[in-house]
């Protein structure tokens, strides 16, 4: 019986540089079996296509492809349009099949498949085409190596994988440039124990971050918490922030919250800036465990019960006795003397 496959497109290569992604710049895009990147003099070395153009301009450039491994790979070439990815913003392309609209529609390699012999480096020129309409701003994309070859996997279920690794374009079309962002859906879920001092109380914050503008954006956020009479509960800069938000695209994010209050009401902000742009988002949550308040409620029941039962026997005792009714007595009819006869 034939093992059914799954064919999957690794995205951890397509992040297109993971030391990139976490601040630290990348000189090219490497999977440990071959990697990608701009061609370039040592002395201006670039560790991605940086590259700015007018609508209607078409723009040359060189994809370098070095393969690490001592045996031949042939690679599938195309551009692809980047976006961040939903989990956690991170960079990441266009699979193949995908329809393209920015850099993806418009670069073009030389050739779509090349073969690099072990340890060699492939250089193949690509154009790059803007269009007369193109809007103006950021269209970020990739120069992607695909090895076409599935990985077979093992067991049951074999899983598939085909491997690529792309080098970055950012692209920069000339036109008006904005810089706007939007901070939507804030939700705060509370966990806490069933009583106060039984546990520890968790809050998770959670809210979509929209580029709303056509340029990059670098965002910084920053989560504060104030309780009853305005008490700081919490004030500290988020790190889990996507280090690149692309115009156009929106990533839902969750933060931790430790140690948030059991007993309080929380008024929560989260701020998030950029160069040009600040927008906040605000939502409140009443922290009050639930066999506390069932005691509290129950004893109010309670007592209420016996106060009104109280103003009643009150009342009773404090009103006036009501007055017997008056018995009405028949009148007697006067007798009549024998004399008195006719």
């Amino acid at each position: 019986m034939r093992k059914p496959y799954v064919l999957l497109l690794s995205l951890l290569p397509l992040l297109l540089g993971v030391l990139g992604v976490l601040g630290t710049p990348a000189r090219a895009a490497d999977n440990g079996s071959w990697s990608v990147y701009p061609v370039a003099s040592k002395v201006a070395a670039r560790p991605y296509f940086y590259l700015s153009a007018d609508p209607g301009q078409t723009l040359t450039d060189k994809v370098a492809v070095q393969n690490k491994t001592g045996r031949p790979l042939t690679f599938r070439l195309y551009a692809a349009d980047a976006y961040n990815t939903a989990r956690d913003g991170g960079f990441a392309v266009r699979t193949v099949k995908e329809r393209m609209r920015g850099v993806g529609a418009w670069a073009r390699p030389a050739t779509s498949r090349i073969t690099v012999p072990g340890h060699r480096t492939v250089t193949v020129p690509f154009t790059l085409r803007v269009p007369d309409g193109a809007e103006p701003g950021d269209h970020p994309g990739a120069i992607v190596a695909l090895d076409e070859r599935v990985d077979p996997g093992t067991g049951r279920l074999a899983l598939g994988v085909r491997r690529a690794v792309g080098a970055r374009v950012y692209l920069r079309v000339g036109g008006p440039t904005l810089g706007a962002l939007a901070v939507e859906h804030l939700r705060i879920g509370h966990h806490q124990p069933a009583m106060p001092g039984f546990g520890d109380s968790t809050a998770t914050v959670s809210y979509t971050l929209r580029n709303t503008g056509n340029v990059t954006l670098h965002p910084k956020a920053r989560l504060t918490a104030r309780g009853l009479f305005g008490r700081t509960l919490l004030d500290r800069e988020l790190t889990r922030m996507p280090s690149e938000l692309l115009p156009g695209q929106r990533v839902r994010l969750t933060e931790t919250w430790q140690g948030a209050p059991q007993l309080d009401r929380a008024d929560v902000t989260l701020t998030v800036r950029a160069p040009g742009t600040r927008e906040s988002a605000s939502a409140s949550f009443l922290a009050l465990p639930w066999l506390l308040a069932t005691l509290v409620f129950a004893a109010g029941v309670v007592t209420g019960v016996l106060l009104v039962r109280a103003r009643r026997g009150r009342a009773r005792r404090s009103a006036p006795a009501r007055p017997s009714p008056r018995v009405r007595t028949t009148p007697s009819r006067r007798r009549s003397s024998p004399s008195a006869r006719p």
